[in-house]
C-alpha cells in the first residue's frame, strides 16, 4: 500500500482471484487502517477466515485492472 496525494495504491499479485476478492481485500485494509480491526485479525483472516468477518467490499470506484501477466 502506497500513499498517494489524494489515495492508496494497492498492488495485488496472485495466480488466480476469486470474484470481489480484490475488492474485499482493499475494504479489509481500510478497516485496519482506520483502527476498527487488528493487523493480527487481517492475517488471521488471509490464513482462511471467514467472509462474513472481513471488512466490507469496497466499491469498484477508483480500482484499475493494470497488467495481466500469462
Amino acid at each position: 500500500m502506497v500513499q498517494r496525494r489524494r489515495g492508496y495504491t494497492y498492488e495485488v499479485t496472485a495466480n488466480a482471484f476469486l470474484k470481489q476478492m480484490v475488492r474485499v481485500l482493499v475494504g479489509t485494509m481500510v478497516e485496519v487502517a482506520l483502527g476498527r480491526m487488528t493487523e493480527a485479525d487481517f492475517t488471521r483472516l488471509l490464513s482462511g477466515g471467514i467472509r462474513t468477518a472481513a471488512g466490507p467490499t469496497a466499491p469498484a470506484r477508483g480500482l484499475t485492472l493494470v497488467r495481466i501477466e500469462y
